[in-house]
């Protein structure tokens, strides 16, 4: 199915419609979206696969897609809850601010850098909920871990620790440390 010039052309246009509407999506994931797509209706209606392009839509699904990214980023729920660090989190800020040189300090290495994210914002976050983790138990005083005190001291320490919650900061910082993302 994907080597068709129908198959080619549906990926491609989708892509730009959702371009249209604002919206970036890989171009493999609306690959596998359509084939799903396509394959499900064909099963469904007991016909063959070059029948249900008949039903594929590229500007519905696209539709479909900016639909779903919306709701989800407007479905902020569970963030800056225990286990996550809450939003404006200067640890999180201070973890953001890491990319750049971490990045240039493994040569460009995106795989070491994004575990280097990952596990320090799984422990800011988990720092933030270990008063309420069973598995910490013993690990901290009776009263707890004084969480707006450590804030408080990295803001001490880096006043401007918001700057790096600016997209345009952060990009700036990137590019300075000699990398950059870039689609294909």
């Amino acid at each position: 199915m994907r080597n068709t010039k129908q198959f080619q052309s549906a990926v491609a246009d989708t892509l730009a419609e959702l371009a249209r509407l604002g919206v970036t999506a890989r171009p493999g994931t609306v690959a596998d979206t359509i084939e799903r797509n396509v394959t499900a209706v064909a099963t469904q209606m007991g016909i063959q696969e070059r029948s249900a392009w008949r039903y594929f839509s590229p500007a519905g699904l696209a539709k479909t897609i900016a639909a779903q990214r919306e709701q989800h980023e407007s479905t902020q729920e569970g963030i800056g809850q225990a286990p996550l660090p809450p939003l404006g989190n200067p640890e999180l800020a201070v973890i953001l601010a890491g990319v750049p040189d971490s990045l240039a300090e493994n040569g460009g290495d995106l795989y070491a850098v994004l575990l280097n994210v990952a596990v320090n914002a799984w422990m800011a976050g988990h720092i933030h909920g270990e008063d309420g983790c069973t598995g910490c138990e013993g690990s901290r005083t009776a009263a707890g871990h004084d969480w707006a005190a450590r804030m408080n001291e990295i803001r001490q320490l880096m006043p401007d620790v918001d700057k790096w919650y600016d997209h345009d900061v952060w990009t700036a910082a990137l590019h300075d440390s000699g990398f950059t993302v870039t689609r294909r």
